[in-house]
């Protein structure tokens, strides 16, 4: 109708999905980042957490925690789970995702890889390190979201950049091996990381002042200051 607009300008966009259940990621899931980092595709999806907590909007600022010296961005796609299941067959998984927005797997490697025992949580799920945005994009409007060009830029250089055709396990594969837990609607899956990042492969920690810009073909742009 034309009614009911408001100036782009004069809003302020909160991520679209706000309070998950839970927040579901993936290591080492494209194979350019595996070849980069001199391991061996993963037989198994390696699964860890995000808490909910993390989700910030998609030009919201990432605080960099103060007992924390190596931040990192990590520039995802990610699914929202539309119908909920569990034990989902590979067939029919994707009929439990309602669509896919852009996500940045804000990581402080220190505490995930030395820390913390060396488990993984803490390192990804401080307050802010779960950007999202700039919107949801309804399944139905992306073409093949296993071919979608992906890439990331600090500062204006570009510093990732990959395509989701690079996945080892695509989505429906991972959608049905999560299923063991219950998918709830509004959880989000995070897809893995591309190549480009994870020390010692690219040691340059995010320093307070940094511009963060993650991207997907069809899916937009979200930009998050670190502060």
């Amino acid at each position: 109708s034309g009614r009911h607009r408001v100036p782009r300008g004069t809003v302020r966009l909160l991520a679209p999905v706000g309070d998950p259940q839970k927040g579901i990621a993936v290591g080492l899931n494209y194979r350019d980042h595996c070849q980069e980092q001199g391991v061996n595709v993963p037989k198994e999806p390696i699964i860890f957490s995000k808490f909910p907590s993390a989700i910030i909007g998609p030009f919201d600022d990432i605080v960099h925690p103060q007992d924390s010296s190596e931040v990192d961005w990590e520039v995802e796609l990610a699914a929202v789970i539309g119908k909920e299941g569990r034990h989902i067959e590979e067939s029919s998984a994707m009929d439990h995702v309602v669509g896919f927005t852009v996500a940045n797997d804000v990581s402080a490697r220190d505490w995930q890889m030395r820390r913390n025992g060396r488990q993984w949580l803490l390192g990804k799920t401080f307050d802010t390190f779960c950007p999202l945005g700039p919107a949801l994009v309804t399944k139905e409007a992306v073409a093949d979201v296993h071919n979608l060009r992906i890439r990331c830029s600090v500062n204006g250089q570009l510093m990732q950049d990959s395509n989701t055709s690079q996945l080892v396990f695509k989505l429906p594969t991972l959608i049905a091996w999560v299923s063991r837990q219950r998918w709830q609607r509004g959880d989000i899956k995070g897809q893995g990381d591309i190549k480009g990042q994870g020390t010692p492969v690219c040691p340059c920690p995010s320093q307070r002042g940094d511009e963060v810009q993650c991207e997907i073909e069809g899916l937009g742009t979200i930009c998050n200051k670190v502060v």
